[in-house]
């Protein structure tokens, strides 16, 4: 039951990270975009580069998290080290750009953690 429960969590926040990817490199300067991170349409026209390597990571994140998942639990390592990353770039963000990133990636990513450890 907990197996099964990690790998939804896992799973989730791996397909959360791909809409973080969309918003970041498709979305940033578009309507959905600028309302997602609060940004004005010229700071998004500015920071748009920026953006986009930043959801090629956020893509990064999601290929660990959905590898882990499709390895079961013999993945159970890989999610840990996704997660664990995961983890550090919520807790960063939050401290750096905006606190709902705790809440969006490192609540996810601690919870994650704490099933696969007991599954």
């Amino acid at each position: 039951m907990l197996s099964t429960a990690a790998h939804i969590v896992v799973a989730l926040i791996g397909l959360l990270h791909i809409y973080i990817l969309v918003l970041e490199m498709f979305l940033w300067d578009k309507p959905a975009g600028l309302r997602a991170f609060g940004q004005t349409a010229e700071r998004a026209a500015a920071t748009k580069v920026l953006a986009a390597n930043q959801g090629l990571y956020n893509g990064f994140l999601a290929a660990g998290l959905l590898w882990g998942v499709w390895l079961g639990a013999a993945g159970n390592p890989v999610k840990i080290f996704f997660l664990l990353c995961v983890l550090v770039a919520g807790v960063y963000g939050a401290a750096t750009a905006s606190r709902k990133i705790l809440f969006i990636q490192a609540v996810p990513a601690a919870l994650g953690l704490v099933l696969v450890a007991l599954s």
